[in-house]
This record gives structure tokens, C-alpha cells and sequence, in this order.
């Protein structure tokens, strides 16, 4: 059964947690044995906690690994016990929220944004029998590792499609901070749109903030404005932005995290969408396993392995000869005939 289990955060922001399945499990028998979660094997449900820099009903990031989360919680049924927080966006209000859920003996603890890695390494080895997991991270411990999409892939697709289906000539990207994951994104969609048409214009913008809506929105209005007709976003808040932009200048956009075409239907030509399962999936076999410090630490979603998969195509964005060309690129990316680099 489903119950809501409360916790009283020691900061000023009060969270509310929603619990999953099962009763509230005891301490890991990997702790009670004294041999870590990284370590020990789990006979006990285990506990999970996702906590999510924005809200769970996003349609971007966050709402990808919460559907991810609930999906995988469903799987599990009574062997899991999963809790989930939203809008803890700030380090200030992070470590506080990763403190509280290693006290309370959570087994793993996923921090869904590259702003949760500095906070999980440095109180990570204060709580061994705990396993902390950041959501497109990249430093590891002998209890924290991260989890991550091959971006690159994605925004290679995306360039493709945003090259093919220009009339202009000119597309545009718009990203939140420039990250390891959003860099690589950034450069996979120009090496994708180059592929197409080796004069074509890109126009690439960081705004700084993955949550500033309205600072994306004026960005896509100046490059639409400007010439370009097609924008690729890669970013969490500020895709919001972009695609609406692209609605109320009737122009095309590709979206990135979660399929976002119920927002713009006439707008929104295709997207990255992430499915989070086989990361989350392939983490708690670990550590139920007792097989985390040993092991890679390190969970990928991929074109290849179906973690990051194309949207939808728009009906009528694409000829039946360009759909069937993007369609290709997916394919030989899948079979490993076409390699992504991963950019540095």
C-alpha cells in the first residue's frame, strides 16, 4: 500500500515526501552486519529516495526520471520502497535533504542534477552504508557513482532533423549551463546538422540557468527573429521557453528530455526523450547485489541500449525520403555503424 511518510527537513523549506510501496523498511542488514550497502548483500526491501531539482510534472527532465522512478518502483513492487522529494534545486537546500535521507537508513539515494555531486561527495563517506547515485555526474567514491545519457547520440539526431528540414539555412541550440552533458549535446547537434549541410548556420546560446523560462523565451525570439527557423533546446526550464517561442512564432522546434509535442502539437517536430529505467534498474541490482563498490559506479543511457530514444516525428515537418534518411542515422547509431564521439 501507498502511504505518505512525512520527514521534517532541518531547514527552512518544509518537503513533502511521497512514499512507495511496502512498510517503512528497518536499517540494511548491510548495516546491521556492518558491512556497508556498498557492500553487503540486501535481504531487506530497499530503500530508495529521488530527490528532484524541479517538479515531478515538467515535462522535461524531471519528469522523465520520476516516471522513470514510478515505472521501476511498479517492477519491484514490495522489494522496493521509494521516496521522492521536488524542487530541491539550490546546494543549500541539498545537502540538507541528502543528510536527512541518510539518517533515516535509506539504502540509495538518487540526486537528479549535476548540482548534487559536489554536496553526495562530500558527505558521502560520513554514510558507508548508503549508496548516493547524481543524475548526470561524473566523480565516483567507494559509495557514489552517477548516472548519465550519452547526449551526444541525441544531439546528433537532432541536428540531423534540424538540417534536414531548414529552409533558411540557419538553426539555432539553446542550453542551460555549459556542462559535460550538455556540451556534449551541443556538439553532437552541430555535428549532426553539418552532416546534412556543411554551410549551414548554428547559432548556440548558454543562458546560464536551466530554470529562467523567460530568458530562453527572449533567446528563441531573437534567433527566430533573426533568420533562424528550426531550435533545438537541451535544457530543463528553459525548453519550456523555447517551445513556446517557437508556438507563438509559428516556427519549428526540437525538444530534449521528455516528449514535449503536447505542448506546441504544431511546433514541436520531434525530441530526445530519456528513459531513466535501465540506469535506476541496473543501480539497485547492484546494490542489492552488494556488488556497487566493485563496480563501474557509472550508469549510461544510450541510443544504443534504448536509454535515450527520437520522438514522434510532427506529421507533414518531414518527407517520407527525409524521415526515412533520420531514420537511418538512428538505426546505424543503434547497430554501432555510425560512432558518436564523445566530445571533450
Amino acid at each position: 500500500m501507498k502511504k505518505i511518510l512525512a520527514l521534517t527537513m532541518a531547514m527552512a523549506l518544509s518537503l513533502t515526501l511521497f512514499a512507495g510501496c511496502g512498510s517503512k523498511a528497518p536499517a540494511s542488514s548491510a548495516a546491521a552486519s556492518g558491512s556497508g550497502a556498498a557492500n553487503g548483500e540486501k535481504t531487506e526491501p530497499l530503500k530508495i529516495a529521488l530527490i528532484l531539482p524541479g517538479a515531478k510534472d515538467d515535462v522535461s527532465f524531471n519528469q522523465a526520471m520520476y516516471e522513470g522512478m514510478t515505472e521501476i518502483e511498479a517492477e519491484y513492487g514490495d522489494a522496493v520502497e521509494v521516496s521522492y522529494v521536488e524542487n530541491v534545486y539550490d546546494v543549500a537546500d541539498i545537502t540538507p535533504t541528502v543528510i536527512d535521507f541518510a539518517e533515516e537508513g535509506y539504502d540509495l539515494v538518487f540526486g537528479h542534477g549535476f548540482q548534487f555531486m559536489e554536496p553526495i561527495m562530500e558527505l558521502a563517506d560520513q554514510y558507508p552504508d548508503t549508496v548516493f547515485l547524481t543524475g548526470t555526474g561524473y566523480l565516483t567514491s567507494d559509495n557514489a557513482g552517477y548516472y548519465n545519457t550519452h547526449l551526444a547520440s541525441g544531439g546528433y539526431v537532432m541536428g540531423v532533423i534540424a538540417a534536414t528540414i531548414s529552409e533558411t539555412g540557419k538553426i539555432g541550440v539553446i542550453g542551460g549551463s555549459n556542462v559535460a552533458e550538455i556540451y556534449q549535446g551541443h556538439e553532437g547537434f552541430k555535428a549532426g546538422a553539418k552532416s546534412v549541410n556543411p554551410d549551414i548556420a548554428i547559432e548556440e546560446v548558454y543562458t546560464g540557468d536551466f530554470n529562467d523560462t523567460p530568458l530562453a523565451k527572449t533567446t528563441a525570439d531573437g534567433m527566430y527573429d533573426a533568420g533562424v527557423d528550426v531550435i533545438w533546446h537541451s535544457g530543463d526550464g528553459i525548453g519550456l521557453g523555447v517551445v513556446q517561442s517557437a508556438k507563438e512564432k509559428g516556427k519549428y522546434c526540437l525538444t530534449n528530455a521528455a516528449d514535449q509535442s503536447s505542448l506546441a502539437p504544431e511546433s514541436v517536430v520531434s525530441g530526445v526523450v530519456y528513459d531513466w529505467k535501465l540506469a535506476i534498474r541496473e543501480a539497485i541490482e547492484d546494490v542489492k547485489a552488494g556488488t556497487f563498490a566493485t563496480g563501474e559506479k557509472a550508469y549510461w543511457c544510450t541510443v544504443e541500449n534504448g536509454g535515450i530514444n527520437i520522438a514522434p516525428y510532427l506529421e507533414g515537418a518531414m518527407t517520407e525520403e527525409q524521415t526515412a534518411t533520420v531514420n537511418k542515422v538512428v538505426e546505424d547509431i543503434r547497430s554501432g555503424a555510425l560512432e558518436i564521439p564523445e566530445y571533450k
